[in-house]
């Protein structure tokens, strides 16, 4: 908990140039992570919800390219 009482906020960031397309983000967290029709990763949003915290990482840390991470952001 952040001292203002707030759960942390988090944001996805997204390298598509080291994008490989193999998608297994977006299988483990299709909520935050989406392929578009090159098979390429992108967020429609880079804030990611409080309820998805876990998988987007999961998602990030699943990505054999490093294409993805996961940070907290700072008030």
């Amino acid at each position: 908990m952040s001292s203002n009482g707030k759960s942390p906020m988090f944001r996805a960031i997204v390298d598509r140039s080291r994008c490989c397309g193999y998608g297994l983000c977006a299988q483990l967290c299709p909520e935050v992570y989406k392929l578009d029709e090159n098979g390429l990763v992108f967020v429609e949003s880079e804030i990611i919800p409080s309820g998805l915290v876990e998988e987007a990482k999961e998602g990030a840390a699943a990505c054999p390219a490093e294409a993805l991470v996961v940070e907290e952001i700072q008030p």
